[in-house]
């Protein structure tokens, strides 16, 4: 993983012709700016391809703009110390320095100042050389490969069956949410238990500890189950619409009753259970008073029915039941004599009749001893210091329907005793593909030394000097630049499958809680305050504003995710709104690129789609998921078309044709307007909207799950922010162009009367949208008003950033560094930072959280940067200016695509 410009192979294509040829890049798109005029257009010809989405800033060309390129002497966060640009008219000669760390060395007024200051740089530049990007990667590639080393060395030792994590090992994350060890436990509805359990027998057989875990299993198929009738005696419940049935058999001892109860079933295949549960022990210490003579009765009639237990474990499911501990305090008289001593003398015996603790010859019965675990943790709130409480007894048989459902629901978070997925042919053909990439990319690297080698040094036969050839320094190819990009991608995809695919890594489910959120929260605030530097330009909406507003968005994005804070009402309808601010980026963003420029060539468009969908097709090829799943790629990529549309389709209207004719802008109104008009009619005819969207190919882009449900409520919550995004850069370009505004350093965007009212009116409509989303009874509620509303805050954030001078002049590097690589955070987070597709969470480092987190993070900001300059490089490559040889290719792409379509539909009939 390591930096593009720092590969094998010699590829110095960014060492020093590269960044020459960029510098002079940027030095004609400064010089096309001037003669444009107007500093919204400057603005945007810098930019370029910035405003798409979520992107690496690249210039009208296509190719990465100047102040993409980092340097591999900087390290990943931006260095606090960058100076900021002098101030005109020779304000930095005219005061003394005492901030000189802070400034260039020319500008400090004293020795002193200069000598600490030059100190500051020197020890600076020395970090850098060693805490560089490159050197970053190369960490984490370390730590990717010995964590993988690791954990494939400790599977002969911790075993790689997560059922029996499931049922013996866990713990409680807080409150009432047990964690089992490894792996993710799903919640199960009623309608997934009623598909599971279709069509079979259940049979609960042993004392009233097993006939509370019967009570809690069926309430999960019928929740208003009522725990009536006669406790002791045998209790039948069927769910006929379902065809479940599932039986209490009443055998509080273990004896010969309950080896006849099994022995009958073995010989009767008809009506044999699919699954049983088998415990009782208590009974047995009171009847006999706690008696030695008791255990070794229990020991010989255990060791009767094992024998017949492993018959039925052949065709049905069979757990037994370890003894839960008791709380002494709480037990009547009657029970005294149930300590927990004898309990675990009790499952000390079944454990070693069952043989499940030994690995070498393992039993077909299944060891149920998770419950023994709860208890330990919240007997002390049982009723009688006996029977567990219920939120404890719900847990045992959501734990029960994990280690029997999962297997045959599949869900994605519920990884507990789920196989892992065989690879697909697409995968098969993938994986051979990026194989045969790094084999090339390594013969061709070493013809390449070869050669190198042999003309590194030429000896001037005539004047018997050595010189060096021309092939010492060799630049790299297309091909080696693109081979070497496959090769970096290859393995960073087979990093992305043992993460989420394969079971080498362990997954843990999430846990809410205020100081989860609220604490990273305010970590990153800090570190984006503490790196504040100045602005090459104070335009409303600059690029280093919306970098920065980019990063800060997507931090909160990612630990809202890592927390589990959708959970918190007030948390989740803020983070709608920051999605909703990302659209309004993108419309805001297109509107003025095509506004200004009127560049609605297939170059432009081929280049802005393939850096939004690259990462996405790979990962849906690689990980096997349908488009749809990555739900912000297509919203993004959808309303990109819907802006190139409206903007290209005759008439085009640009801003120069309404210099001095006023028609052409109401023709854009217009044109707004429609657009206005087909949102609402899409949003109010669900109807036309499913069928649209259901037509193929389009349903092969957007249907997931058989339907386009998703795509509907994914478009529907934020349709709007586009439309609002466009229409604020028309109003603000149109004011610009009047100029209206004042966008000098430190100046207010307006007089300071009509600024400060504006200031007032935007903070308190900030204030009154938190209020208003804090104070939401329910996510429905809240869903259907904020389309309508979410532009209030987003636009209040736009006025208090920009209409004061010293706010616009200002921005954080932290934050502007990760708005760079914003896109690929959101996607990457999917599979290398949480866990089965977001449910989850990945533990590289189990027991650790912190520790776990701490580094799981660092690898999954390295592998975003990376998978980031790799799209850079490939998009060069793959998206040509040349118009024949780019139609050409696209027609390769159709191609690809159709028998990529061809394959899956294949593989869905191998699946059927």
């Amino acid at each position: 993983m390591s930096q593009g410009s720092g590969g094998p192979g010699g590829l110095k294509h960014r060492d020093s012709g590269g960044e020459k040829e960029l510098q002079s890049q940027s030095q004609e798109k400064e010089e096309e700016e001037e003669e444009a005029g107007g500093a919204a257009r400057g603005n945007r010809k810098k930019r370029g391809e910035e405003e798409v989405l979520l992107l690496p800033p690249v210039d009208e060309e296509g190719a990465l703009a100047e102040s993409f390129t980092w340097p591999q002497t900087s390290p990943p966060p931006p260095s606090p110390a960058a100076a900021p640009p002098a101030p005109p008219g020779g304000l930095w000669q005219t005061q003394c320095c005492p901030l000189a760390l802070a400034r260039p060395i020319e500008h400090c007024c004293h020795g002193g100042a200069k000598m600490a200051a030059l100190a500051y740089n020197l020890g600076k530049r020395e970090i850098n050389h060693y805490f560089s990007v490159r050197n970053a990667k190369v960490l984490a590639l370390g730590a990717v490969l010995l964590l993988a080393v690791c954990h494939a060395a400790s599977r002969p030792y911790r075993g790689d069956d997560t059922c029996e994590y499931l049922l013996s090992r866990g713990r409680f994350l807080g409150g009432n949410v047990w964690q089992p060890h490894s792996c993710m436990m799903h919640k199960y509805k009623n309608t997934e238990v009623k598909k599971c359990l279709a069509d079979k027998h259940i049979a609960f057989v042993g004392d009233s500890r097993i006939r509370q875990l019967f009570y809690s299993f069926i309430k999960l198929i019928n929740p208003y189950i009522k725990e009536e009738g006669n406790k002791h005696e045998n209790i039948p419940f069927e769910d006929k619409a379902a065809s479940v049935r599932v039986d209490f058999l009443w055998y509080p001892e273990v004896n010969n009753s309950m080896k006849q109860c099994f022995r009958s079933w073995v010989e009767s295949s008809a009506s044999k259970p699919n699954m049983i549960m088998v415990g009782a022990a208590t009974w047995s210490m009171k009847i006999h008073n706690g008696s030695n003579e008791a255990l070794s009765q229990y020991k010989s009639n255990v060791t009767t029915i094992a024998p017949v237990l492993e018959t039925l474990a052949d065709s049905s499911e069979v757990y037994w039941v370890l003894q839960d501990p008791v709380y002494e305090p709480l037990l009547s008289s009657s029970r005294k004599m149930i300590t927990n001593e004898k309990i675990d003398a009790y499952n000390e015996v079944a454990v070693g009749i069952l043989n499940s603790s030994t690995r070498n010859s393992k039993s077909k019965i299944k060891m149920f001893g998770v419950s023994k675990l709860i208890a330990e943790e919240t007997m002390k709130e049982s009723a009688d210091g006996l029977h567990l409480p219920d939120a404890s007894r719900d847990i045992n048989a959501m734990v029960l329907m994990n280690a029997y459902c999962n297997k045959i629901l599949k869900p994605v978070d519920g990884s507990c005793c789920q196989p892992v997925p065989p690879l697909t042919i697409t995968q098969k053909l993938t994986a051979c593909f990026f194989a045969a990439s790094i084999i090339g990319y390594i013969i061709l690297s070493a013809i390449h030394r070869s050669n190198h080698r042999k003309n590194k040094l030429c000896l001037d036969l005539e004047c018997g000097e050595e010189k060096k050839s021309s092939a010492a320094s060799p630049t790299a190819s297309t091909l080696d630049i693109l081979l070497f990009s496959f090769c970096k991608l290859g393995l960073i995809m087979a990093y992305f499958y043992l993460c989420d695919r394969a079971d080498l890594f362990m997954k843990e489910n999430k846990f809410y809680t205020h100081s989860s959120f609220f604490i990273p929260l305010i970590y990153i605030l800090v570190l984006g305050i503490f790196y504040t530097e100045n602005t090459k330009e104070t335009k409303v909406l600059n690029r280093e504003q919306t970098d920065e507003w980019k990063g800060w968005m997507q931090l909160v994005i990612l630990i809202y995710h890592i927390s589990g804070a959708s959970t918190f009402l007030p948390v989740y309808m803020h983070i709608r709104v920051l999605v909703a601010a990302y659209l309004f980026q993108s419309g805001y963003g297109h509107f003025s690129f095509f506004w200004i420029k009127g560049d609605f060539g297939i170059y432009r468009l081929c280049q802005v789609v393939f850096r939004l969908n690259f990462l996405v097709v790979v990962l849906c090829i690689v990980m096997d998921r349908p488009y749809q799943f990555y739900y912000f790629v297509p919203l993004v990529t959808f309303w990109f078309f819907v802006i190139y549309a409206t903007m290209a389709v005759w008439p085009q209207i640009l801003q120069k044709q309404t210099n001095g004719n006023c028609i052409w802008l109401f023709g854009l109104l217009l044109k707004l307007a429609f657009l206005l008009m087909c949102i609402c009619f899409l949003t109010y005819s669900q109807g036309s909207f499913e069928k649209i969207f259901s037509l193929w190919p389009l349903s092969k882009l957007f249907e997931l799950n058989g339907n386009v449900y998703e795509w509907w409520f994914r478009w529907k919550l934020d349709r709007y922010a586009v439309f609002h995004g466009m229409l604020f850069a028309f109003i603000y370009l149109a004011l610009q162009k009047r100029h209206v505004l004042s966008e000098g350093k430190g100046e207010p965007l307006f007089s300071n009367r009509v600024s400060n009212i504006l200031l007032f009116i935007s903070v308190v409509s900030f204030l009154t949208y938190s209020i208003w989303a804090s104070s939401c009874k329910n996510k429905t509620e809240c869903n259907e008003l904020h389309p309508s509303v979410s532009v209030v805050q987003i636009l209040a954030f736009v006025l208090i950033r920009n209409i004061p001078g010293y706010a616009r002049s200002v921005y954080s590097s932290f934050f502007a560094w990760f708005g760079k690589i914003s896109l690929e955070l959101f996607i990457c987070q999917y599979h290398i930072w949480l866990a089965a597709d977001t449910k989850g969470i990945l533990v590289l480092i189990p027991g650790n959280p912190m520790l776990n987190i701490i580094v799981s993070t660092f690898i999954f900001v390295c592998v975003a940067h990376e998978i980031s300059q790799i799209t850079n490089d490939l998009a060069q490559i793959l998206v040509p200016k040349d118009s024949p040889t780019l139609l050409k290719r696209l027609l390769c792409v159709v191609g690809f695509f159709s028998a990529l379509m061809l394959l899956s539909a294949v593989q869905e009939q191998l699946r059927h």
